[in-house]
């Protein structure tokens, strides 16, 4: 007989699945044969309205010499998030209720690749990355030099003040580096150019609803595939608080993340 906390699981995981579906049907009905440019600029929001505008505004038309496509996940939220995101003229899929940034990752991963994306950029939508940066970003996939771009606020400007929080990355970091042998640098970075073959390869092995960087970074490493940094701006948030909880909390799920993961992709490995 399985545990009470199992049948909690099994009900969460089918409201969640019940909700992406419901998001699936009203999306369809709306972009019945969607085709995507060749490069799709994935932001997941949530209650982001104020921020959100200013940032798909400033999304390059083209990067790299490729047409770009907007493409916002809005993961529930009492808010106009939404509006704005169809406003600014973004494709946009919107869950009912609040799933978690992870879920909303994974449905904008499959949403891009199954639309004929060949690259995938994401960006935060609280202002902290600069569109403006999607073609440093992308130009090493372009060429094929890698087949996943972290950004790195080491490498690049740090403009936030929070010293535990940066103190975090390079914690946060040296765990990776030693549990995968790589030499990153800043492995909780949401600034990405991810090749989409790579995504329909590691795409449905994810399973985090929160904290994905790091899951995302380590299967990829995993699999196989060529893993860079390139430097980037870290601004503050435009407006808002974060919604990934205080440091502590934060540390402490982002660990396990890390830790789950690794242990995940070395018993499969086995």
């Amino acid at each position: 007989m399985g545990s009470v906390s199992d049948g909690r699981s099994s009900r969460l995981a089918a409201l969640q699945r019940l909700a992406v579906e419901l998001g699936r049907e009203e999306f369809r009905a709306r972009h019945p044969d969607l085709a995507l440019s060749p490069v799709a600029a994935l932001v997941c929001a949530y209650e982001e309205e104020g921020n959100l505008g200013a940032v798909l505004a400033q999304v390059p038309t083209k990067v790299c010499g490729l047409a770009v496509t907007p493409v916002v996940v809005v993961d529930g939220g009492s808010d106009a998030t939404d509006r704005v995101a169809k406003e600014a003229g973004a494709v946009t899929f919107v869950f009912p209720t609040n799933l978690g940034h992870g879920v909303a990752l994974r449905v904008g991963y499959d949403l891009c690749v199954q639309a004929g994306a060949r690259y995938v950029v994401t960006l935060d939508a609280d202002g902290q990355n600069d569109p403006a940066e999607m073609e440093t970003m992308l130009q090493p996939v372009v060429d094929d030099q890698a087949d996943f771009v972290v950004a790195s606020r080491r490498l690049g400007v740090d403009e936030t003040a929070d010293r535990y929080r940066r103190l975090g990355v390079v914690g946060f970091s040296w765990l990776m580096n030693r549990l995968m042998g790589t030499h990153l640098t800043d492995t909780s970075n949401g600034y990405r150019a991810l090749r989409a073959s790579m995504l329909a390869d590691i795409a449905p092995r994810l399973e985090q609803d929160q904290y994905q960087t790091a899951e995302l970074i380590i299967t990829a490493l995993s699999r196989g595939w060529r893993v860079i940094e390139r430097p980037t701006v870290w601004h503050e948030r435009a407006s808002g608080v974060s919604k990934k909880g205080g440091n502590l909390l934060y540390g402490f799920r982002y660990a396990t993340v890390v830790l789950r993961t690794w242990k995940r992709e070395r018993r499969a490995a086995a």
